[in-house]
């Protein structure tokens, strides 16, 4: 098992005065202040120049991904929440805990969270290993 965990405390072992938390991103007036990518797994796609990607996406409530795109497709499942799939070229889905998306290559969309709670998504993608996994817009 891979411990994905920071350490606690580095540096100096001398106790001072604590630093102040850090700000609360899901209060920011950025829309996509704290939503977070964790890549679980790459590893090479049977096809020749493809890599095959692995990630939880976390939306905090109110908040979105941004309009985005990947090198390839994405195919993706609700772990948690209610998303709000919205499309440069086609209507939006309403996804609910539970359902299954997939995303073409290339096409921008962004995921709002319409939910009450921190949405969760699970996505794969199959990308051209020469291009980064997202593009923003």
């Amino acid at each position: 098992m891979i411990d994905r965990h920071l350490p606690l405390h580095s540096g100096s072992t001398t106790a001072t005065t604590p630093d102040p938390p850090p700000a609360d991103p899901t209060h920011s007036n950025d829309p996509t202040s704290g939503v977070t990518r964790t890549e679980l797994q790459r590893h090479p796609s049977p096809a020749k120049g493809w890599l095959t990607v692995q990630t939880v996406v976390e939306i905090p409530q109110h908040k979105e991904s941004g309009r985005h795109s990947h090198p390839g497709v994405e195919v993706g499942y609700i772990v948690r929440g209610d998303v709000l799939m919205e499309f440069d070229d086609g209507p939006a889905q309403r996804l609910r805990t539970g359902d299954p998306f997939f995303i073409p290559s290339g096409m921008i969309h962004n995921a709002r969270n319409v939910g009450t709670v921190t949405t969760m998504m699970l996505s794969t993608y199959v990308i051209d290993e020469t291009k980064p996994l997202v593009t923003t817009y």
